[in-house]
């Protein structure tokens, strides 16, 4: 999406739009990108229902991503400023999505998620959106950059108006749709766990003892286990005290701020703003160990741990 960044349009180069294994063009007109996307589901969900086949969809829309783009139907209609405009559209496709299932009879039979991948890009001023009440945004590990909305829907299946608060991850989904179709998992390892009992309300507790290993090039850098976070000592960037950018231009973060070792209750205190680790040396002891037992596993390059559990990443094996 970079191609038509204001700070640097000659830095890129030129944007493909790619078909299967084919790049069908370039300089994409990112107007175009939510209604393209949600009409290209459309269709895949028509052809297939129309077969009784049982179908997969990923669609993931490049917006709200900076530089934000809206298509000439959507421009000026939230009335409260491009972002707003973005974000409805977005809401309109989803709208799309759940009419196009119902029309094609498939509503009943299937399992509807949403979820974005992580906080507002807060450089960008009006144009990165709010976490508030959360602390910070995007490339931090506090809540503000990385929790962020969850809804599945699945009519007669799941129920209605149910609040969840136990954490999860989104790579939980891939054992949990494994669950649901009946398909055996990977031999080697992987690191999600099924939240289907969670996501049905039959169970509250958390798939696993401890959550969120934030790791950021190498460096372990915070975990979270039910109600508790933990930050390791790290650098982080902020707005505080910065001018936040405008329609399109970034302002400057100020990456010279640190965490200490420090703990935060989320059921009291979600802004991450009381550090109660000497009130709680319990809790300490519990997430320091299990925090070690990850080093051991995935390394740290903090503390110098090379890892013993890395894993080569994945590849498409022609």
């Amino acid at each position: 999406m970079w191609p038509n960044h204001p700070t640097s349009p000659d830095a890129w180069a030129d944007l493909p739009t790619i078909d299967g294994d084919k790049a069908i063009g370039y300089n994409t007109d990112q107007s175009r990108f939510t209604a393209d996307f949600t009409q290209r589901t459309l269709d895949f969900i028509e052809e297939n229902t129309s077969r009784s086949t049982p179908f997969f969809v990923y669609l993931a829309h490049p917006m709200p991503h900076v530089p934000l783009s809206i298509s000439p139907d959507h421009s000026g209609k939230s009335q409260a400023g491009l972002y707003a405009d973005v974000i409805q559209e977005i809401d309109d496709s989803v709208g799309q999505v759940l009419a196009a299932l119902k029309t094609a009879g498939a509503e009943s039979n299937t399992l509807v998620l949403f979820a974005s991948d992580n906080g507002p890009w807060l450089s960008y001023g009006n144009h990165a959106g709010s976490a508030a009440p959360l602390r910070e945004g995007k490339g931090t590990v506090f809540d503000g950059g990385v929790r962020v909305p969850f809804i599945a829907r699945w009519p007669g299946i799941l129920p209605k108006g149910q609040t969840i608060s136990t954490p999860a991850m989104t790579i939980d989904l891939f054992p949990t749709l494994a669950e649901l179709i009946v398909a055996e998992l990977p031999d080697h390892p992987i690191d999600g766990k099924s939240i289907w009992s969670l996501i049905k309300g039959d169970d509250s507790g958390p798939a696993q003892e401890a959550y969120y290993f934030y790791y950021g090039r190498g460096e372990l850098h915070a975990m979270r286990s039910g109600r508790w976070k933990l930050h390791f000592p790290h650098p982080y960037r902020t707005m505080i005290g910065s001018e936040p950018g405008k329609d399109g231009m970034p302002g400057k973060y100020d990456s010279s701020v640190k965490t200490g070792l420090e703990l935060y209750d989320l059921e009291n205190d979600i802004e991450e703003r009381h550090d109660v680790s000497n009130q709680h040396p319990e809790v300490m002891q519990r997430l320091l160990k299990l925090a070690a037992d990850k080093r051991t596993e995935l390394g740290d390059r903090l503390t110098g741990i090379e890892g013993t559990g890395l894993r080569e990443p994945g590849r498409l094996i022609e």
